[in-house]
């Protein structure tokens, strides 16, 4: 393997200027140490969690009382507690700068376009929390949102933050039943909202919506709309404009502990309801600051964007950003209206630095036959992040082919567990196919066999085996904590399983192969959908595929579904090519016993396939919280074939 050519190298100038360098060079001076590369500095982050994760503290300049205790029971991963002494606010660290230069950029498709300063964006900060403060908000309150990934939505964040509430958030494609299910288990007393939203250039009115959420929220005592859409308050709100038209200078932040809550994330709730995980407040801002200065390399005035909603854990990723002296580009609506390339003009008009987007548009892209390159200069754009699926080794090609030859291609893996990732981008390592650069620094990642045994060039089960700031502090109403427990550590004891079917290589990149609970195991051969998907796609008739193991004569045998392009129908012919790909490209054991073409792919608010659900449609089994996906009635396309009956 080491053999192989790397896609992309960073200049040794970069290098030189790059955060972690300097970062490096302070760790060797402090703790008289001769660290030389990515590697070294990764053994030694997860050799001395406690020497690590206090420099960076100190480097990213976290604004706060650190304490004197750094960990405690850090050998139970569960029970371990980062920084117990520490005190700090959250939004303060994140509105550190009230220069007149631009904090967010925020168009929503064509309809909609502005930008706040850094002085501006804190004075409505400002303004929004006296308001809150006014009407009793205490720490420990939950402040809801259910908005477009508007500027509006970081101020109400920000201000709620600044008083020590807990942030919850859903974006407005999500149904009544979904909204409620989430925010009925965490109690919001403010609900934030808008008039409604764009999105394949149609206005949607979300009052209705908002009317029908607050009849079920009876914790709810105040809504505040924005008006965005042009539909106006036809519910019991008060009018956003009017609270920041009240000006207030200053932030009283209230300093809380560094474990206390700032977050509640919700898993998709396709197989129940949706749990509540909920990250901490020092855990979040101390990960989030080392991804972005560290391993993501930004600088202050870096123009930041990722393609995202309030509803997927990249938003609060995002905003984040504001703490390492980014701007945040904000963008609300169809990634594909007016045209495919309305996201690399956007890019193109802000100088952007950093484009964050899904594998799913990039494969979009790539099927589109887009090539940025040749219509946008894109001379400030050094890095494209990719996440929320797997990133085929083709898409590498592509981004690199068509995008831009000269950056640095940050696929990156973890989520919404722990709102992070735990495998990510190093601006001091090559980029190569198909593979993610490197093991977050402070995370201690490997690869299990079956058996609990690290391994290493084999696919397995990826886990944690020490403890991490960004580890949720509990799940919401999870008063024994056992949900949590099974959530993560019923597998293997003491030690973080995340549900990844994964490879750890020589040169100690990863390789992801799909979620281990969708794997297949055909004749006990385990099997990653990801590795099928990356080959069927690959053909042109073939627009995108799932696929699923169903139960058949006391066996597995793996069904692939195919959706094909306009005016193409599965033959024998395709059929039998699709058999020979996957054969070739693949084992004879990753081969469809049964091929079936259907004309939508379920999949989850934040775009990624339910291969589960599917799996429990076809076996005439119940799907738990259908509503929590984006097409629900997709499913009907997979019930009673008579294809899988034979």
């Amino acid at each position: 393997m080491n053999d192989i050519k790397p896609l992309w190298t960073p200049s040794q100038a970069s290098i030189d200027a790059a955060n972690l360098t300097a970062f490096i060079g302070q760790v060797n001076q402090r703790h008289d140490l001769d660290l030389s590369d990515y590697d070294a500095l990764y053994q030694w982050s997860i050799d001395d969690q406690e020497g690590f994760w206090s420099e960076v503290w100190d480097f990213c300049g976290i604004v706060g009382d650190k304490g004197e205790r750094i960990l405690i029971d850090g050998d139970r991963i569960e029970q371990a507690q980062w920084f117990p002494d520490a005190t700090l606010n959250f939004a303060e660290n994140l509105l550190r700068s009230k220069s007149d230069e631009t904090a967010i950029y925020f168009r929503a498709e064509d309809q909609a376009e502005y930008s706040l300063t850094h002085a501006e964006l804190y004075r409505q900060v400002a303004s929004l929390a006296a308001w809150l403060k006014a009407r009793g908000l205490q720490p420990g309150d939950r402040v809801a949102a259910y908005l477009p990934n508007m500027p509006e939505a970081v101020v109400a964040m920000l201000a709620a933050t600044s008083l020590g509430a807990v942030w919850t958030s859903t974006s407005p494609d999500f149904g009544v039943d979904s909204v409620v299910d989430r925010f009925g288990q965490t109690e919001p007393r403010f609900l934030f909202t808008a008039d409604g939203y764009f999105y394949n250039g149609k206005k949607h009115d979300l009052n209705a919506k908002t009317r029908d959420i607050c009849a079920q929220l009876p914790s709810v005592e105040q809504v505040v709309q924005i008006g965005l859409a042009g539909f106006g308050n036809d519910i019991d709100a008060v009018d956003w404009s009017e609270i920041v038209a009240n000006p207030v200078d200053s932030i009283d932040f209230v300093p809380r502990r560094f474990n206390d809550p700032l977050y509640v994330l919700y898993s998709s709730g396709t197989t129940g309801k949706p749990k509540c995980i909920t990250h901490g407040i020092g855990g979040t801002l101390i990960q989030h600051l080392k991804e972005h200065m560290l391993q993501c390399d930004i600088h202050p005035g870096d123009r930041l964007f990722y393609f995202t909603t309030l509803g997927w854990m990249m938003w609060n990723w995002l905003v984040s950003g504001l703490a390492s002296g980014a701007t945040l580009v904000l963008y609300d609506g169809s990634p594909f209206y007016p045209d495919g390339e309305v996201l690399w003009r956007y890019a193109d008009d802000v100088d952007l630095t950093i484009f964050g987007t899904s594998a799913k548009y990039i494969d979009a892209m790539k099927n589109a036959g887009l090539k940025p390159m040749d219509r946008f200069e894109l001379s400030s754009l050094r890095c494209v992040a990719s996440t929320g699926s797997v990133l085929a080794p083709e898409s590498f090609d592509y981004v690199y082919q068509n995008i831009k030859r000269d950056l640095c291609l940050a696929s990156v893996s973890g989520g919404t567990d722990i709102v992070s990732c735990f495998v990510i981008s190093c601006p001091l390592l090559p980029v190569y196919r198909g593979e993610i650069q490197c093991r977050g620094l402070g995370l201690a990642v490997e690869v299990f066999d079956e058996d609990g045994r690290s391994v290493r060039n084999q696919k397995g089960e990826l886990v944690c085996t020490k403890t991490f700031p960004c580890q949720p502090v509990f799940f919401w109403g999870d008063e024994s904590g056992e949900k949590y427990h099974n959530a993560y550590f019923a597998r293997f004891d003491n030690v973080w399983h995340h549900g990844d079917y994964v490879m750890l290589t020589d040169r100690n990149g990863i390789v992801i192969y799909g979620r281990s609970d969708a794997t297949l195991n055909p004749g006990g051969v385990r099997i990653g959908t990801a590795e099928i998907y990356r080959h069927v796609e690959q053909l042109d008739e073939v627009i995108e595929g799932i696929v699923i193991g169903q139960d058949w004569q006391d066996d597995v045998r793996v069904v692939l579904f195919v959706v094909l392009r306009n005016g193409i129908d599965l033959d024998q012919d395709l059929a039998d090519r699709i058999r020979k790909t996957i054969r070739e490209k693949c084992t004879p054991r990753h081969v469809p016993a049964k091929i079936v073409q259907v004309s939508e792919i379920p999949r989850t608010k934040s775009g990624k396939i339910v291969e589960l659900a599917v799996r429990e449609v076809v076996h005439d089994r119940p799907v738990k919280n259908i509503h929590s996906l984006a097409n629900p009635e997709a499913l009907e396309l997979y019930r009673d074939l008579p294809q899988l009956q034979e």
